[in-house]
This record gives structure tokens, C-alpha cells and sequence, in this order.
């Protein structure tokens, strides 16, 4: 099996703020080793659909979606449910989702980085 990441934010109508998540997945892509991997988002392009496809085309057959949200809000409770479930029967393909970042306990250590600069 090949698996596939996706690093999965909300997207914004600020451009910059899309630059940020996609640095963000090239960075985690280059530690983790990750051959095949993409960036997509929820409101703009690339959204998951496209980035799924991309990755199946590559020759995934196992696809991991990171979400890069804070909380399990009503995107990841609601929405990005119902949109791998389509894409898991499009492309027969596995679609895992880990958890939001909420919880995870380098998210103190980074706020008390930020308090102390």
C-alpha cells in the first residue's frame, strides 16, 4: 500500500494565510519522509476532492488527512466526514483522518514560546 497525506485547512480568502498552511505541509512532508503528499482546504482551492484524485493518480491507495484546525469544530464533526466517505467510494480508496491539533501538548509549549518573545 501507498499511502498519501493531506494536509487539510479551512482556507481563506487571504492568500498569505494559505501560503502559511501550505509551508507548513512542505515542512511536515520533508521530515516525515512523505513521498506523496498535498495540500488542500475545505473553502478554497485546492480543495480535498482535487487533492484525493491527485494522490490516487500518484498511485496512493491509502490516504491520510491531517487536519490543520485547532478544534474538532463543525468542519471536521460535520463536513470532512461526508466529503471522504464520497471520495472513499469514487476511488476505493482508504481515507483516514487523525484528529485536530487540539490536545496535543506542544500547542503550551508553543504558546509560552510566544508569551516569552
Amino acid at each position: 500500500m501507498a499511502t498519501g497525506f493531506v494536509v487539510f485547512g479551512h482556507g481563506s480568502s487571504v492568500e498569505s494565510a494559505n501560503d502559511a498552511v501550505r509551508q507548513v505541509a512542505s515542512d511536515a512532508a520533508t521530515a516525515g519522509g512523505w513521498e506523496l503528499w498535498e495540500t488542500a482546504f475545505l473553502e478554497v482551492e485546492p480543495r480535498l476532492p482535487s487533492a484525493v484524485s491527485r494522490l490516487v493518480a500518484a498511485g496512493a491507495d491509502d490516504i491520510f488527512v491531517l487536519p490543520y484546525f485547532l478544534t474538532l469544530g463543525i468542519h471536521l464533526q460535520r463536513d470532512l466526514p461526508v466529503i471522504a466517505e464520497e471520495l472513499r467510494q469514487k476511488h476505493h480508496v482508504t481515507i483516514r483522518i487523525a484528529p485536530p491539533l487540539d490536545g496535543h501538548s506542544a500547542l503550551s509549549q508553543i504558546l509560552v514560546e510566544r508569551a516569552r518573545a
